[in-house]
């Protein structure tokens, strides 16, 4: 990479938070969209996994019930029934290992974070339509 990041004013060096300031400003908007991607949607997430030597592509359906916006280390819990057992599982937005996020369903919620769907079970557990007018 032969990317120039700025240097402090002064003869010292830079410190790390300011290093990860001027790298975030630098890479902002080259990553994946985030504004698709909401507390409440359903979506199908592909990914690679590494098993060994081999990788294999993934995908993955859920719930999103939280989500954290901390620049480039913005992340989503997903969340998904299989045979009956709740599996949660946190994704980095922008990690080079999600290859695509595809919105399903999008739901009206008033919360910021879902965590009370934890308790809830079939039925129960669904969220309301948004409505498309």
């Amino acid at each position: 990479m032969n990317a120039h990041f700025p240097t402090s004013s002064k003869s010292f060096p830079m410190m790390p938070a300011d290093l990860l300031k001027s790298f975030e400003v630098h890479y902002r908007g080259t990553f994946q969209d985030s504004k698709e991607i909401k507390v409440g949607n359903v979506v199908r997430l592909t990914y690679k996994v590494q098993e060994g030597e081999k990788e294999r592509i993934q995908t993955y359906e859920g719930l999103i019930i939280a989500k954290q916006n901390r620049g480039l280390g913005e992340s989503f819990l997903l969340r998904r029934n299989v045979q009956g057992v709740g599996v949660e599982q946190v994704f980095l937005l922008n990690s080079p290992k999600i290859l695509s996020v595809i919105k399903k369903q999008e739901s009206k919620v008033r919360r910021a974070k879902l965590f009370f769907t934890r308790r809830l079970s079939r039925k129960a557990a669904r969220v309301k339509l948004a409505n498309f007018a």
